[in-house]
């Protein structure tokens, strides 16, 4: 297979530098697919309102056999246009591809595409050029339930057309074998050589962090489907029980002031800390530097957060959504809440603040989803020789 050659088509990409890390799980997963095969392409579509927004150029990169190649373009059509513009939209970005890929001699081999709309669409009508097989992965959890729901045709016809389907949770298969018998489950990962245990102290000391207080992480893009409003509320029940405790949340986005709003309201200022993004490098130092980590997300597919907070060998408390309970099967590995109930939250996490818990137990279940063994299944579905 070393003579093969892989085209990933993925939205938001990492920079060089990882600067700007929108679906750095995907780079995560390339840094060991690489090795099955003799060069790998990304093609990632960028919006040209993000470039606007985030005042930032995206440059083409390289880093060992792995060649990233940015595409701008005019975001898709949102849901409520008419079928036959969307269908237009489709044809003048695959053709923008293709000229890309003819313009930099870009030979491959099978094509991987994440998330169905659009990369998968896209991928599908370059099979019908290429004669490659094409694999999706489909990552979200309500934009696919809402095209299921609508039977979107540009779902529908990429499920169908695709050679293979990679969900990465087990729940909804029935629902995709509807449309492609070819369906597998492969969770997300975690890459091993980053995250791994660390010394609790020295983390803390290098992060600034108090040593004497129990400290709660989550780490998550500031919208309302990621429950921070609701972890906030569980803060202020914790505190009636005890006060040598300090949450940080980590990330940026628009509920940023609803949220610092909802902390200067309930008078959490002194124990809740809304840090901002911070460098995936650094993302380490924290999980290390944390006793519990929470996600107390609306919706989830399966959060690559998880398993990073596994492979440091720390707990991990989650609501019931998405893939979060096929992965936290016992638990010696953390607990599993409600979503948007900041009472059952609040009861877990004062229980888990009390646990002692098993780190090596943590770990050794970790090990099954580094990227390493994760790319060794995506390799299995590829289905090349």
């Amino acid at each position: 297979m070393r003579s093969k050659n892989l085209l990933i088509i993925s939205t938001a990409f990492p920079d060089k530098l990882n600067e700007h890390i929108g679906n750095i799980f995907i780079k995560g997963q390339i840094n060991y697919l690489k090795n099955y095969f003799e060069k790998v392409y990304v093609i990632s579509l960028i919006p040209i309102w993000r470039e606007l927004l985030l005042r930032y150029h995206f440059r083409n990169y390289n880093w060992n056999n792995v060649q990233v190649h940015y595409l701008l373009y005019v975001y898709p059509p949102p849901s409520y246009t008419p079928i036959c513009m969307k269908r237009l939209w489709l044809y003048i970005v695959k053709k923008a591809v293709d000229r890309l890929i003819r313009s930099e001699k870009i030979n491959f081999n099978v094509i991987h595409a994440h998330y169905t709309w659009p990369c998968g669409a896209i991928g599908v009508e370059l099979k019908k050029e290429f004669d490659v097989p094409v694999i999706i992965t489909e990552h979200t959890s309500l934009t696919l339930y809402k095209a299921f729901k609508k039977r979107d045709p540009h779902y529908l016809k990429a499920w169908k057309k695709c050679d293979a389907i990679i969900r990465v949770n087990k729940k909804d298969i029935p629902l995709l074998k509807k449309f492609n018998e070819n369906v597998t489950n492969i969770p997300n990962g975690f890459d091993g050589k980053m995250f791994y245990p660390l010394n609790m102290i020295d983390c803390r000391e290098k992060l600034n962090l108090p040593v004497d207080k129990k400290i709660i992480l989550t780490i998550g893009m500031l919208d309302k489907v990621k429950g921070h409003q609701y972890l906030i509320s569980a803060m202020n029940e914790i505190l009636k029980h005890r006060q040598d405790i300090a949450c940080y949340i980590i990330g940026n986005g628009k509920l940023k002031d609803k949220l610092k709003k909802q902390i200067k309201t309930l008078d959490l200022s002194e124990y809740i800390h809304l840090v901002g993004g911070k460098p995936h490098e650094e993302i380490p130092l924290w999980m290390n530097a944390c006793d519990l980590f929470v996600l107390p997300s609306l919706s989830e597919g399966n959060p690559t957060v998880m398993f990073e907070c596994l492979g440091c060998g720390k707990p991990f408390i989650g609501t019931k959504v998405g893939g979060i309970p096929e992965i936290i099967t016992s638990e010696g590995y953390g607990f599993l809440v409600e979503p948007k109930n900041s009472k059952n939250l609040a009861e877990k996490i004062l229980i888990a603040l009390d646990k002692k818990w098993d780190e090596k137990k943590i770990l050794n279940y970790a090990k099954q989803f580094t990227w390493e063994e994760i790319a060794k299944d995506i390799i299995k579905v590829y289905g090349i020789k």
